[in-house]
């Protein structure tokens, strides 16, 4: 089995080393780079191509989010995670748009950190509950632009319902439908947006627009 090649671009080299310790004892890791701004780890994509990259947002000479809407131009299927601290609220849509298939807060324990790796190499999404939290209470209802006119009114609607956290009895209730019916509208969302849990669902409605933080 191919063991996983992952990278940790930070600016505080004690951090990026004590996570490497860890990540470096699992027996599905194997190489684990390291880059202490963006400029370093676009330099490093030249020669490495990881299936994971912990990302942080503020650092010198090339941030996170310049780094990722690069490297992700570059190599479209980047899997991408942002490090985060509760003060970075204001980046997370910015984060989206550039690509960030995920988001870690910067003092989550290890095992928050395994799943995010799990799932994103995966080619899903990921946030860390409290940050999926803070995300769906900001979100504000807004019109569909054009492109994403691929969802119909009532599955805009559901899909909004499902970002701030509702349960699919939960929306049938609110809407007065049936569940078996939000289970459906939720299937043909998942279908539709190419989305693989409702974390790939916020992202997909941030960055379409559909929604705004």
């Amino acid at each position: 089995m191919k063991k996983l090649t992952l990278f940790l671009v930070d600016d505080h080299q004690l951090f990026r080393e004590g996570l490497k310790f860890l990540l470096s004892a699992i027996p599905a890791v194997g190489e684990v780079y390291e880059a202490s701004n963006g400029g370093e780890f676009l330099k490093a994509l030249e020669t490495v191509i990881p299936d994971v990259v912990f990302m942080d947002i503020e650092m010198p000479v090339i941030d996170g989010i310049k780094a990722t809407t690069e490297a992700i131009r570059r190599y479209p299927g980047l899997n991408v995670v942002a490090l985060t601290m509760y003060s970075d609220e204001g980046y997370y849509s910015r984060m989206i748009n550039a690509g960030a298939k995920g988001f870690l807060l910067k003092n989550s324990g290890f095992d928050e950190v395994l799943q995010a790796i799990e799932e994103v190499s995966q080619g899903k999404s990921y946030f860390s509950k409290e940050i999926m939290m803070q995300i769906v209470k900001n979100l504000n209802k807004r019109h569909a632009p054009p492109e994403a006119a691929i969802l119909t009114e009532r599955e805009s609607e559901i899909l909004y319902n499902i970002c701030t956290g509702l349960s699919n009895q939960e929306i049938a209730d609110k809407l007065c439908l049936s569940k078996r019916t939000v289970d459906k509208h939720r299937e043909n969302l998942l279908l539709k947006t190419g989305a693989n849990n409702t974390a790939g669902l916020v992202i997909y409605a941030i960055r379409h627009g559909i929604f705004e933080l």
